[in-house]
This record gives structure tokens, C-alpha cells and sequence, in this order.
């Protein structure tokens, strides 16, 4: 790395430039560096800590990445690096064995951990990079840019202006998470310059086939059993434009799901793809009481799911979302719903 910023190809966002020589130089100054994947991880999350992980070593840098609350999901072990993670939590680790925590693709405290309260020690540097519109900016230095699809692409312009050498190991894991989080390139968001990094990164990437294909082919047998059930629970609302499905623990467990199979986010982009559906959300009961929610969108001008979940307690996007709540069951679908009507009007 170096702290000379050079130009590049494409349009690099003014913040990511004025942001970047911050955080170098942190970076340097660091001799252990924490990373962490959100829970319930997707590849944007895992792919940006690995990609870092893999960007911090060029520099001589001692990093460890936890795999945080959740199960690593089995589709996402042949990234490059996934054999390295730590199988802890962040309230799991001492914090005292490192210096720098950079927290990437996370809004908020919660997706750090669910499982208690956060609190940073105070040796432990903190830094952010997000690009949810809803981040909360909590870390010591933040770097928000919602323009952007993926946190893989805030991190592919940052080690440009950085000049970390693009391997195959970082080029896989920065694919495939703006590949996955832009829906393989079809949301809002993409633009010219979204293309011209992914024209960069396939030169390094021996089978982007293979890539793709591996982690899209590893669904389990638990995971269709949840997505029909998920599907055939939906209601419709809001004089047809919100379609919801909600599948209790009850038939989570008679099933026998694993949380791993607990996914929401495909369900309810599935879901969006029906015609007269204007928004959409997906829930599961993950424990008694706990009901996680995935909200999509296609007219966000109209239906903004990020205004609907923050105004509950969550985040996420205009066109995607979620929220966790912790109630009763059908007290939290009513309540979604009702929060839905008052909120645009319905």
C-alpha cells in the first residue's frame, strides 16, 4: 500500500477520496486488525472482510476475521480465506489483543452482535465502512457512501487509491459480493463505473463461472422445506400492493431448520418478482418471540422499505431491508402491517 492517491478509471466517490487517507492511516498505525461478518452473513459481508483480510496481509498486517453470531453459510466455504475464520463472536474475543476494529457492511452496533450490549474498549480503534443509507455512523471514523451498491465496491476504489495489488483471492471475494448484493447487476445503484470494476476484477478470477455456480448450487434440502413453507403462508394486504410471509418456529422446528436455512432475504426477493406486488416482506420466528423480517421494494419512490424498518428499529436500503422483533408472533406481523398502512398512506 501507499498513501500516494493516484487516479483511476471510472468515477471514484469524492467521500471514498476524502475518507481513504484516514483510514490508511489507522491502518498503519495498527498492529492487530479485527474484522467480522454481520449476522446472518451474506456474500457482500463476507466477501468485503476477506477481501480486506487479504488486503491488509499485503502490508505485513496481523488480521483476524470472526465469523460473528451466525453459522458460516456452506455455500460461501470456497471463498478465498474462508478456511481462516475464527469461529467467535465479537462478545466471544478480548479486545485487548487488538487495536483496530474495522467494521465493514454493518449500520449499526447490532450487526457487530445481537447477543448483548456493544461497547468498544478503549484501546480498540474503530472504523467503518458501509453503504447503507441507514448507518448510524457509530464507529470513530466513518465512511458512508449509500451511492454505492456494495461495500465490495466501496472497498475495491478504496485499495485503488491505497495500491494494493488486485490477486485472485481479493479480485473472487470483491465479485462476488457486488455481484450478489446488486442481484447480479440489477438494482438500483449500478452504474457505468459498477461495470468497469467488475471488468477488472474477471481478470483476475481463474472461473468466475465456478465462483458463482458453487456458491448458487449448495442450497439443503431444510432450506427448500423453508422457502415453501415461507411461501405458502403469504398473506396479501394494503389493497394487493404488500404481500407478506411469515412462518412461525413452530413449523421452523417441526421441519427440523437449522437457523443457517433461515432465509428470509430469498423469499422475499422471490417474492418481488410477482407483478402486482408492489413491496414485499419475508419473516421467520428464529426463537420464541424473535421474528426477522426482509422487506424488498420496487417503486421506492413510493414504498421506501428503509423508512418502514427504521421507523421499528431496523435499517437496510430503500429497495431492501430489515428488521428484527422481539414480540409475539402475530403481534408482530399486525404490526408490521399496520406500521405499513399509516406509513404510505394505505
Amino acid at each position: 500500500m501507499s498513501r500516494e492517491v493516484q487516479s483511476t478509471s471510472g468515477e471514484i466517490s469524492p467521500i471514498i477520496k476524502e475518507k481513504a487517507p484516514l483510514i490508511l492511516v489507522e491502518i498503519q498505525k495498527a498492529k492487530s486488525i479485527l474484522l467480522h461478518f454481520h449476522p446472518s452473513p451474506d456474500p457482500d459481508s463476507v466477501g468485503s472482510a476477506l477481501a480486506m483480510k487479504f488486503a491488509l496481509e499485503q502490508i505485513g498486517k496481523k488480521v483476524t476475521v470472526i465469523k460473528g453470531d451466525s453459522e458460516f453459510p456452506r455455500g460461501f466455504k470456497h471463498f478465498p480465506g474462508a478456511g481462516e475464520i475464527v469461529e467467535k463472536n465479537f462478545l466471544e474475543i478480548d479486545q485487548s489483543q487488538f487495536d483496530l476494529f474495522i467494521i465493514i457492511d454493518s449500520a449499526q452496533p447490532q450487526m457487530v452482535s445481537r447477543r448483548g450490549e456493544i461497547k468498544f474498549a478503549p484501546n480498540l480503534k474503530t472504523i467503518a465502512i458501509d453503504h447503507h443509507a441507514t448507518n448510524r455512523q457509530f464507529a470513530e471514523i466513518n465512511l458512508l457512501e449509500s451511492a454505492y451498491p456494495a461495500s465490495c465496491q466501496i472497498l475495491f476504489d478504496l485499495f485503488k487509491l491505497w495500491e494494493v495489488k488486485l490477486t485472485p483471492e481479493i479480485s473472487a471475494n470483491l465479485f462476488i459480493g457486488i455481484y450478489t448484493d446488486t442481484g447480479a447487476f440489477k438494482y438500483r445503484g449500478v452504474t457505468q463505473h459498477t461495470y468497469e470494476i467488475i471488468g477488472e476484477l474477471v481478470k483476475h478470477i481463474p472461473d468466475v463461472s465456478d465462483l458463482i455456480t458453487r456458491m448458487e448450487n449448495s442450497n439443503s434440502p431444510q432450506l427448500i422445506a423453508f422457502e415453501a413453507a415461507a411461501l405458502d403462508s403469504i398473506e396479501v394486504f394494503c389493497g394487493g400492493r404488500f404481500a407478506l410471509a411469515a412462518v412461525p418456529s413452530t413449523v421452523i422446528k417441526s421441519k427440523n431448520i437449522p437457523t443457517a436455512d433461515v432465509r428470509t432475504s430469498e423469499v422475499s426477493s422471490f417474492m418481488l418478482t410477482v407483478a402486482e406486488w408492489d413491496f414485499v416482506a419475508a419473516a421467520a420466528e428464529i426463537d420464541s418471540n424473535v421474528i426477522k423480517f426482509s422487506f424488498r421494494s420496487k417503486d421506492i419512490e413510493k414504498y421506501d422499505v428503509a423508512k418502514l424498518t427504521e421507523s421499528l428499529g431496523g435499517g437496510g436500503h430503500r429497495a431492501a431491508a430489515g428488521l428484527i422483533l422481539r414480540m409475539p408472533f402475530d403481534e408482530a406481523k399486525k404490526l408490521v402491517v399496520q406500521k405499513a398502512e399509516e406509513l404510505y398512506k394505505l
